[in-house]
């Protein structure tokens, strides 16, 4: 995925098909916001309800969470939020509130807008972005992504995915070209959405946690939805009231995509005999968030003994009736980022891995995990490269391995290498086979086959585990140990080393 950041320019509204001007011409200016602040309208003081429960020190007690604990992030003085910019109704609206929010609320915001390439106007609506963004003074950055037109996800699934890994790749610093590094990622959706999200998930015969829909806090995701109990109506008439103009995308006409036909042809119909309905089925979406809420608080005390290193205990997982064990094995799956299987698929899973016999080899994919079970654990990894390596320690504290994982080295008094020999250079590599080892000097020496089998280590682990030499000595191996001869005594300076498995 390729991006590219756009100039800013206080230039004028660009001339472009596709782009629908609402209101009368001339763009809301910061001016402008000062004085919505001071008029506190009511969307406007909700937003910033909501960013200051989300952003001050009382946050545990309002959302029940706490930053720097919960979402593993020390803010910075101003928060940074990212904005999700598509130029639509939503979005613009968002926009303006919270450039107008920041007169009275203390964070740091820019925006971001995801190119998709899809529609003849893309690069007009991209342009319209840009240039609201400079009218505010809003950084934007504008990336770029290529939408698989024949994915087995379609196009709005598809389009979607790429749409957040661009959010929260650049939320972790990847290809981010700003000099602050965003804490929460804020996107527009409302209530209407939520709604329409919940009768998609519904007809799709999801679970409680697929019904939950949208969290207005994603704690884990660190993803922000202040609109979420806000109608597209009341979006609307504060856009027309505040003189905000937005483009409108003309797929969203075309009922062939799921979403479309559920906002033009179900909902109507249904607004028909139950007004509020939008309002109703979003707070069932409410009700069945707090439902899974209770269900992941127990999934949690049910792993508390199961998991150790991202891997569960097959045989207490066995212990649970079947709706607990696959109520874990959902909480464990969300914890790592995975969607939900669907029902067949996940009773399929725990058959297979409570009931597999016990050597059989079972590798079962799950987006971009695989799923195995190695001594009765069953593990979530990361496909890891095999490829062959050969490097040299010089003394850094930290060294990473071709294939994502880290070694760590720290020194200490009596325990690791032994320094008195001279372990200012160790050369790193790969198994070769055939190696021989010997940690403990009360044992004979014996291969590094057998010392790695039985202390269970999981075969493909061993398969790109990384070796320690001091000069052509075996020197370190992880799970296993030191060479007896090289290890430091009580009294004497060691280097110790710890390895990261990426896999894990």
């Amino acid at each position: 995925m390729a991006n590219s950041k756009k100039s800013l320019k206080n230039n004028s509204q660009p001339n472009c098909r596709g782009l629908k001007n609402k209101v009368p011409k001339g763009t809301l200016q910061k001016r402008d916001l000062a004085a919505t602040a001071k008029v506190q309208d009511p969307l406007l003081l909700q937003l910033n309800t909501f960013l200051s429960a989300c952003l001050s020190s009382g946050l545990g007690q309002d959302l029940n969470f706490d930053l720097n604990t919960d979402l593993n992030t020390d803010l910075n003085p101003r928060p940074q939020l990212l904005l999700g910019l598509s130029g639509g109704l939503d979005s613009c609206v968002l926009l303006h509130l919270l450039v107008a929010s920041q007169q009275t609320s203390s964070f740091n915001l820019q925006a971001m807008h995801v190119h998709h390439g899809l529609s003849a106007n893309a690069d007009a609506w991209a342009e319209f972005c840009a240039q609201q963004c400079a009218l505010l003074n809003v950084p934007l950055q504008i990336v770029h992504v290529n939408v698989d037109k024949n994915t087995k996800l379609g196009i709005e699934a598809a389009a979607r995915q790429l749409r957040y890994e661009a959010l929260f790749n650049y939320m972790l610093n990847v290809e981010n070209t700003l000099d602050v590094q965003p804490d929460f990622i804020v996107t527009a959706h409302h209530q209407d959405d939520q709604a329409e999200t919940l009768l998609l998930q519904l007809f799709r015969g999801a679970g409680v946690k697929g019904l939950a829909s949208m969290a207005a806090v994603d704690k884990s995701r660190r993803l922000l939805r202040p609109l979420l109990d806000v109608s597209r109506n009341v979006l609307q008439d504060y856009a027309v009231q505040h003189h905000i103009q937005w483009c409108d995308d003309e797929s969203n006409t075309n009922t062939q995509y799921e979403r479309n036909f559920v906002r033009h042809e179900v909902m109507p119909i249904l607004e028909t005999r139950y007004p509020a309905v939008k309002a109703v089925l979003a707070r069932t979406a409410s009700h069945l968030a707090e439902a899974n809420d209770l269900l992941d608080t127990l999934a949690a005390i049910d792993a508390e003994h199961l998991l150790l290193d991202n891997s569960l205990c097959l045989q207490g997982l066995s212990l649970l009736d079947l709706a607990r064990a696959k109520n874990v094995l959902r909480w464990w799956f969300a914890k790592n980022h995975l969607a939900m299987p669907s029902a067949e698929y996940l009773n399929e899973i725990i058959y297979q891995l409570l009931n597999a016999k016990a050597d059989a080899n079972i590798n079962i994919a799950l987006q971009h995990l695989t799923l195995k079970r190695f001594q009765q654990r069953v593990y979530l990894l990361q496909e890891q490269s095999t490829q062959d390596f050969d490097l040299v320690w010089n003394g850094e504290p930290e060294l990473t391995l071709p294939n994502g994982g880290k070694l760590q080295f720290k020194q200490s008094t009596g325990a690791g290498l032994a320094l008195k020999f001279g372990m200012t250079k160790l050369r790193i590599t790969n198994r070769d086979g055939g190696e021989r080892f010997k940690p403990n000097v009360l044992r004979p020496t014996r291969t590094l086959k057998h010392l790695l089998q039985e202390a269970n280590i999981p075969p493909w682990q061993r398969e790109y585990m990384p070796l320690i030499y001091w000069h052509d000595t075996l020197a370190f191996v992880p799970g296993i140990g030191i060479a007896h001869e090289l290890q430091a005594s009580e009294s004497e300076q060691g280097v110790e080393i710890n390895w990261q498995d990426a896999s894990i």
